[in-house]
């Protein structure tokens, strides 16, 4: 286990990890099991590896997007059509707890690394799949992008040309499998039977979206859907406004403590009602939301982004200036905190795992590995010298889940 960071004491050491995912949804996942001790052994096409290794940003000759999904782990560079192949993938299912793929449907079993492969080999794995929609299903064979799935999910705003700018289905997706992978070590333990997870992007994402989704919810079940709870943007007091020097900041008043607060600060009491009503936090305002909004707008509009951060900040509101990617990893919050780190490169900043204050984490990861990095140490572990320097290249990759 040379060059990685021990994990003695922490949930997940002894597991080890199979990895065929690639791009976001998977990787993370398998990060996040790395960072709890696993030994994750990423399997990459020997020719260019996973492909989010060329996404920009660059830190040097390193994509920082690869950097921030793939750290504490080892990379394996074999190409699965090959013959010289076989033998140390089955090796590897002998000797992984857990496996995870992200190949589009049908074609891990076409390349002899389904999960019936696997199980022929270790009775007890736990075999992660994660697709855009499932392994089944109308949608099954269409590619799993993020935009899509936030499309058909019912999440992605109604605004004509409103994008996305986080990517909640892959997130979504590789939380609900990390989720799935531990609640399944835990019924081995108890059972000895391991099992197939079927992971969707967007399955994983519906079921996160009990607000977005809540209109129709009601609607099915022969009920109006309205009034709905009013968050992003149509509730005056949880929106953003722009300021006088050309930045926005974010207006968090939902709760009536709050809002009268900010309204005494301002100078306008009268804005706050004596009772507000349970229903209100999340409403429109009805006939005050324009009133709200105005006053709002124009105190906002009459300063700077800092002066209403220090304003608010030294009241302790939730209204703040909308951050620059700068300005997040700068954030003394986030340094003091400890989630803008460093891996054992030292040379740009990483994500870390929050995990680790709880002691469940490392401390400190190991930096995402060159491709076929580990190769012959792999290979060594495995018994098997005579493979090593005996991995050739082929052409052409299926598609993949992911962004």
């Amino acid at each position: 286990m040379t060059g990685r960071v021990s994990d003695a004491g922490l949930p997940l050491d002894g597991v080890r990890v199979l990895d065929f995912s690639r791009l976001l949804p998977g990787p993370w996942a398998t990060q996040m099991l790395a960072d709890m001790g696993a030994d994750v052994i990423k399997v990459e096409h020997v020719e260019g590896g996973d492909p989010s290794r060329h996404n920009p940003p660059m830190a040097g000759d390193t994509s920082v997007y690869f950097r921030s999904v793939n750290g504490g782990k080892r990379s394996l560079a074999l190409d699965l059509r090959a013959e010289r192949s076989k033998a140390v993938i089955r090796r590897l299912f002998e000797l992984s707890d857990i496996v995870f793929e992200s190949f589009s449907v049908g074609t891990a079993d076409r390349l002899g690394v389904g999960y019936q492969d696997a199980r022929a080999l270790r009775p007890d794995v736990i075999y992660c799949s994660i697709s855009g929609y499932g392994q089944d299903g109308p949608r099954s064979s269409v590619p799993g992008h993020d935009l899509i799935i936030q499309a058909t999910s019912g999440i992605l705003s109604p605004q004509p040309g409103s994008l996305p700018h986080f990517q909640a289905g892959d997130y979504s997706a590789a939380s609900m499998a990390t989720i799935a992978v531990l609640a399944a070590l835990r019924q081995r333990d108890a059972s000895g039977e391991g099992r197939h997870l079927d992971i969707s992007m967007a399955d994983s994402l519906v079921a996160m979206g009990a607000i977005a989704l809540g209109p129709g919810l009601a609607r099915a079940a022969g009920f109006p859907g309205e009034p709905r709870i009013e968050v992003w943007g149509a509730n005056p007091r949880y929106a953003i406004y722009p300021t006088v020097d050309g930045r926005t900041v974010a207006m968090c008043l939902l709760e009536a403590r709050l809002w009268r607060a900010f309204c005494e600060a301002i100078g306008r009491p009268d804005l706050a009602s004596e009772v507000e009503r349970p229903e209100q936090r999340h409403s429109s305002h009805g006939a005050r939301g324009d009133e709200f909004r105005s006053v709002i707008a124009s105190w906002c509009a009459a300063r700077t982004a800092a002066e209403i951060d220090a304003v608010m900040g030294s009241l302790g509101l939730p209204v703040a200036a909308v951050a620059t990617a700068d300005e997040a990893v700068s954030d003394p919050h986030n340094r003091q905190r400890g989630i803008i780190a460093q891996d054992d490169a030292g040379s740009t900043p990483v994500l870390a795992n929050p995990l680790a204050r709880a002691g469940l984490a490392r401390p400190e990861r190991s930096a995402a590995p060159t491709l076929g990095e580990h190769n012959d140490a792999i290979l060594a572990e495995l018994g098997l010298n005579n493979e090593r320097g005996r991995i050739a290249p082929s052409r052409g990759e299926d598609a993949r889940t992911g962004s």
